[in-house]
This record gives structure tokens, sequence and C-alpha cells, in this order.
């Protein structure tokens, strides 16, 4: 299931390829990858699950499916729904559903006594026990004095830090509602869905890359963000594996994803989930969890034995092939999310071979195009692109993902792109 918008389609086909598995790809329209993807394609309304799903199970009556695999977040539902009328193993659609929902999440979070920042809804109706608060400027800024400042505000739909704001006060928290309603109605979604108020998790921010096993969490691989996102704006640079985190940490940190993940009802497949780790207070604040691997082209930073991708042990997961719960590579990895500092249209990117030639880069992929509008967040959700490294410590992969930040130099074009 490879929505048109994935960075994700050409490295899962390959994937599939390498296991000897014929692909059909579901989409919303044209790929990119088009001329790879395989002996079949498949058009359905990605926005739809029901109708989507229910249009890949019919495509069963040309041939057997043995798995389907939902790529991104807009993909999950509609290969959840096919799985299950076509009696494979899935999640149940409520979990991957609720997944979806930063509220939901936080609500079922909530009554499974799993560890989270202080949280409450305003503008419209709390999940569960959530505490509620209507949508006014005044309201938001009950909000934030009931969950503790600093706070961080949240669209409850957006992902890759699209509509996150940090606020110190009652009166910033109010400012940034009204900011992230007009990134949600600019995006598409509701304007008037409810937003999180969350109380500010101190503490060093990890990602947690694992796969369920009939309920069962293997966690595939711990990322540090070593530059320390603490607002007032979220945008995530670097990821460097295996974490730095003392053991002590870590393992609080593991049995934390796995009951937030069986608080959502999630059983099977790929979870990305994001927590705070205060390691001197030895707390962990879990942050989400989403019921998909981790986005954009940040997988590349992983290997598994020899050289199996994330996407291959996937989709033999979804296979029912052998994984033999691989291992991680015993080298340090890493990889730097291009960000979009400055808004415009992008004149071009000098000192890319320079970033290539950086000792221990293994590849510089840009995935925005001369042209093409920038958008920093909290009102953007892309990057420039990816670099990734590998090294001996997580110290050398920082050092040389640092050199590659420092080699680029992004020429942005300020007012209306050029014909």
């Amino acid at each position: 299931m490879l929505p048109s918008t994935t960075y994700r389609a050409s490295d899962f086909l390959e994937a599939a390829r390498s296991v000897g598995a014929e692909v059909v790809v579901a989409s919303d329209g044209s790929q990119a990858m088009a001329e790879t993807m395989g002996a079949g394609a498949l058009t359905v309304p990605v926005d739809d699950p029901q109708a989507a799903g229910q249009r890949i199970a019919a495509h069963a009556a040309t041939g057997p499916i043995d798995a389907v695999i939902g790529v991104d977040d807009r993909g999950v539902r509609a290969a959840t729904v096919a799985a299950e009328q076509l009696g494979l193993a899935h999640n149940p659609l409520a979990a991957v559903t609720a997944a979806a929902r930063k509220d939901r999440q936080r609500a079922a979070f909530a009554a499974a006594g799993v560890p989270q920042p202080a949280v409450a809804v305003v503008g419209g109706q709390g999940e569960g026990a959530l505490p509620a608060f209507g949508g006014s400027s005044e309201d938001v800024a009950k909000a934030a004095r009931h969950v503790g400042l600093p706070c961080v505000l949240k669209a409850t739909t957006r992902s890759a830090s699209q509509g996150v704001i940090r606020a110190d006060s009652p009166g910033e928290a109010a400012g940034a509602a009204e900011r992230i309603r007009r990134i949600v109605a600019a995006a598409g979604d509701d304007p008037g869905q409810p937003l999180m108020v969350e109380a500010f998790a101190p503490g060093a921010e990890v990602a947690v890359e694992g796969v369920l096993h009939g309920g069962e969490l293997e966690v595939l691989a711990v990322f540090d963000k070593p530059d320390h996102p603490d607002g007032p704006t979220f945008e995530e640079t670097v990821y460097v594996t295996p974490s730095r985190l003392p053991a002590t940490a870590l393992a609080p940190l593991e049995t934390a994803v796995a009951q937030a993940a069986a608080a959502l009802g999630l059983r099977e497949g790929p979870i990305h989930a994001e927590a705070r780790v205060d390691v001197d207070a030895r707390r962990v604040a879990m942050l989400e969890v989403a019921a998909r691997s981790i986005g954009g082209l940040c997988s590349r930073a992983l290997r598994f034995g020899a050289a199996t991708s994330l996407e291959e042990l996937l989709v033999r997961h979804a296979l029912g092939l052998r994984t033999d719960r691989a291992r991680r590579e015993l080298s340090a990895s890493g990889v730097l999310m291009l960000p979009i500092r400055q808004r415009g249209w992008l004149a071009g990117v000098e000192g890319v071979e320079t970033a290539r030639a950086v000792p221990g880069v293994e590849e510089v992929a840009l995935t925005v195009t001369p042209g093409q509008e920038l958008v920093p967040v909290p009102e953007g959700n892309r990057y420039l692109g990816f670099a990734f490294a590998r090294g001996a410590t997580p110290a050398d992969v920082e050092a040389s993902l640092a050199q590659v930040q420092q080699a680029l130099q992004v020429r942005v074009q300020a007012g209306v792109a050029s014909a």
C-alpha cells in the first residue's frame, strides 16, 4: 500500500524482490517509481480506508494475496481493512485508528497506566478520561496551567512535527493554539478538531523501532536525538543508533513502549515510538506510538545481519518467513534529516559532493527539487533530504553528519517561484 506521497516505494519494492515476492501496488495515483512496481497496480481511494481495503480484498480474485503492507500513515488503515477481509494477520482496526489520533492514544495510555506527560484536550470533548477544556483563548490558557508550564500544544492528526509548538506561558499557549488551527486548516484537516496540551517532558528524546509478533514486542533499534529538540518547534534532525542511554534507562523504556502498544491494542507488525527519558529521575514519558515503521528515508540508517534492510525484515514478517529475530549490525549508524529553515522556493543546494566525501557518509539524498516550495515546521512536514553515515561509535556518526550539515549550502528564493 504505497500512497503517491511516500518516499519509500523503491525501498519496499526492492525488499519484495529480495525475498522473491510478486507485488501488486495499491496507490491513490501514479508513482514516481511506476516502472519498477512489479507485476500489478491498483488505484484505490487511500483516504477512504473501507473502500480502499475492500478494493484490495476484491483484487485477490485475480490471484492470491499473502500479505498486505501499509507503508505510511495514510495507507495503514486501508491495509488493515484488506488484511481483515482476507483473513491475514493484522492489527485490530480500532487499534490502528486509535494510533492515528494523538488524543485517543493518550486516553488509552491513561486507562492502562502507561507513563506519559500530563495532558488535556482543548476545543473538543476529551477522549476517555482526559481533562477537556473549551476552545477559547481563556480555555487554552486554563489547560496550560492545568498540565503545567512549559507545555507543548499539538494537532491530533498531523505528523512529522507539523503543528507542534512549545509554550512557556498561558498567553503563548493561546497564541500557539490559534497558529495550529491555521496549520490544520491549510493541511485540509478539520480546523475544529480538538488540540492537545501536554506538559513538556524533560530528558532525552528517543525513537524506538520495533516489530510486534502476536503482541510481543521485538525492539529493533533505539535512536538517540542528539540535537535535543526542546522547542519552540520540534523539527527532527539527527537520529543515531545504538542509543547511548544506560541499560538502567533502556530497560524501562522498552517496557513502556510495549505497554503503550498493548494499551492501543496493537499486536502485529511494525511500530515506531517516541518517548522522553529522564535518566536522573529514572522516568520514561511516552509521547506516541505509530502503527508503521520509521518515516521518510530514515530506515536506510538500519541494517540487520549482513545487509538486510528494515523493509526486507518487515516483508518477511508479513509473509510469515523466518527473520530469526534479526540483530542490528554491530557498527553505529545514523541519519540526518535535512531541515528546512527558511520559507521560500528552493533555488539550489551547493556542497553536495563535498558532503558525500565526508568520512563515514554513505549517501546524501535530496528529496526536494529546485523550484519546489520550502515550508519550515510547524507549518511544513517535509525535509530537504536525508544523509546517512556509519562509524565505529555513535559519536563518530554524529560528527560525520555534523560535517554534512556544515558542507551543504541551501539557496532559497523568496517570493513567487519562477515558471
